[in-house]
């Protein structure tokens, strides 16, 4: 069971174990959703050796949303602490996802959801020729951070 979520500036590259990725493109949050699923995800995964956190990012994020161009941009580093097991360290990014191309992982589907100033929101299918990009870059981060906490729920 997750016991708590720690925000920080940084810590020693070796730690950093993963990449999460809060993602937008034309105004909307992308997620997505893995084979043999049912729940919608933000991008993210395991470092790999000798790659870089902010690699890890880059490819976490085109592999899992078919990301073709994109700005990626760190926003601080996270750590999760758990019951069972040592605390684990990742960086927490931001991105603004321009164009996509096809999705050759193990994702099935990718979505996006645009929030609306009352309600929850609601979630769209994803579909290449509809996107346009748009600001709202601090909202963006706040809601990176909420991602954080959320995740620690989850």
């Amino acid at each position: 069971m997750i016991k708590d979520v720690r925000l920080y500036d940084e810590v020693e590259d070796s730690l950093l174990k993963f990449a999460v990725i809060a993602a937008r493109s034309g105004g909307k949050w992308v997620f997505c959703r893995h084979r043999g699923r049912t729940t919608l995800e933000i991008p993210g995964g395991h470092r790999e050796p000798g790659e870089s956190v902010d690699q890890t990012a880059a490819r976490e994020l085109r592999e899992e949303t078919g990301a073709k161009t994109f700005t990626l941009r760190p926003v601080c580093v996270y750590s999760v602490v758990r019951d069972d097991a040592a605390e684990s360290f990742g960086g927490l990014y931001t991105a603004e996802i321009s164009s996509f191309g096809a999705l050759h992982s193990e994702i099935e589907e990718i979505f996006c959801w645009r929030s609306r100033r009352r309600g929850i929101g609601r979630i769209r299918r994803f579909s290449p020729g509809s996107w346009r990009r748009s600001g709202g870059e601090g909202r963006f981060e706040r809601c990176c951070l909420c991602a954080v906490r959320l995740l620690a729920i989850l």
